[in-house]
Order: C-alpha cells, then structure tokens, then sequence
C-alpha cells in the first residue's frame, strides 16, 4: 500500500501496487474472490482488521490504498478504523462517489485511495480533517508513494525513475511493470523494494490488467516467493461510473 503506478497502454489498463508493512504485521491472506453486497469483488486480505489495500470488482472497477494523504502524520488513538476496511466499504457500494462523499471518516487515519473503473480514474485523498477529491485524465500515466514511508525527496526520485521507465523501456507490458516495481537500485532504504532494518519490508506487488472483457489480478508474494493469478469477467450488467 506503498507505491502504486497507474499506466495506460493501447487498450490495456495496468495497476500495480507495492506494499511495504512492518515486519510483526502478521501475513496478509492470499487473494481470492468473495462476494461483497452482490458484487464478485477479488483482494488479498489483511487478517489483523480483516481490510485490504487493493481490490478489483467484476464491474470493471479496482480501488487502491497508500498511507497518508498529502504529508506524514502523527498517529492518533482516535484513529480506531482500519482504512482498508474503508477501502472495502467503497469499492463494494453501488455509487462509490457518492459513498466517497457521504462516508465517516472522523475516526480514520489519513490515506489515499485510488479509484478506476475503466473509464474514469479518482484520486481520493482524506487528510485527517478534509476529503480531496480530484479526477485524473484515464488516459495518462501516474504514480503515487505513501507519504507516510517516503520524504518529499525520495518521491521526487521515483517519480523521475517512473518517467525515465516509461520514455526508455521501450515495450511496456505487464511483466516489464512488474521488473521495474521489482527494481531498487540498492536502495533499501527508498527503494521500490524496501527492506529498512527488518522492521519494514515489502512483501508483495499486486497487479490489475484491465481488457475489455476481463481484469487480470496477479499477486506476488515476495516472502514466500508465490505467484497467484486470477481472472474477473467484466459483467456488462452491472458496470456503473463513478
């Protein structure tokens, strides 16, 4: 829930999301299919809040979390709420924006969440006081690193190495995302796998590779060196906007 990029090529949509956790968090679930308020929705679990960071749903919408909103915060005991729970309450609504601008967030820690649906792509921030809500162009290249893990600096750098990754890779594909979140140049520290004294690791890369008729959802488990791979037919039934 770290690092996630956002890239459109042709007539694929790639999300790919790092999650970077402390070491004692137990180990997150693997993903699978559960249906949530009628909806086929696939994620990986986190079994301490029973949340999770990343999700598609079969209406052709994925929904990504990253700590913190615009600037690191001071944690908070009021903050009681696990954001992935939040994150599950979105994406599972039948009006997501709507839920977006009505949901209670007085007892949440700052986040970020990113919104697709194949059409439309929202950037979601709650900075402990105030929702931002802004919509991106669907069509454009992005990526996001939690505020609460990196400096200003360091997300300056990745934002660099993602532009040079994408002006100098030549293809880019599923694969070629996946190496280039899989890259740190030896930086353990800022790294897009990060490993800062055994107390913070990244323990895997989720991906969503929207098509036409499908999303792909491919997990790596970095710890235990797993590869799961699943698919969701879009339903043309039940696809909505945002």
């Amino acid at each position: 829930m770290c690092t996630v990029s956002f890239i459109s090529i042709g007539n694929k949509t790639i999300i790919t999301s790092n999650r970077d956790e402390q070491t004692t968090r137990p180990k997150a679930y693997e993903p699978k299919e559960e249906i949530i308020n009628d909806f086929k929705i696939i994620y990986p679990k986190d079994p301490k809040a029973g949340g999770t960071w990343f999700a598609i749903k079969e209406n052709g919408m994925a929904a990504v979390l990253l700590n913190g909103a615009f600037k690191n915060h001071i944690p908070d005991e009021k903050h009681t709420v696990s954001r992935g729970l939040i994150l599950l309450r979105i994406i599972s609504g039948t009006d997501p924006i709507s839920q977006v601008s009505k949901i209670d967030l007085g007892s949440v820690a700052p986040f970020t969440i990113v919104l697709f649906n194949t059409k439309r792509l929202i950037e979601f921030r709650w900075d402990g006081n105030n929702k931002h809500i802004k919509e991106l162009d669907a069509r454009s290249n992005y990526i996001w690193s939690s505020v609460t893990l990196y400096a200003k600096d360091a997300i300056l750098k990745r934002e660099a190495q993602f532009a040079d990754f994408l002006e100098g890779s030549g293809t880019i594909h599923e694969k070629s995302i996946i190496n280039f979140h899989l890259d740190n140049d030896n930086d353990f520290e800022n790294g897009f796998i990060i490993n800062r004294n055994d107390e913070v690791k990244t323990f895997s890369i989720s991906q969503a590779v929207f098509e036409a008729e499908e999303i792909a959802f491919n997990h790596l488990d970095l710890v235990n060196n797993i590869n799961n791979s699943m698919a969701l037919p879009i339903n043309n039934i039940t696809k909505q906007f945002l």
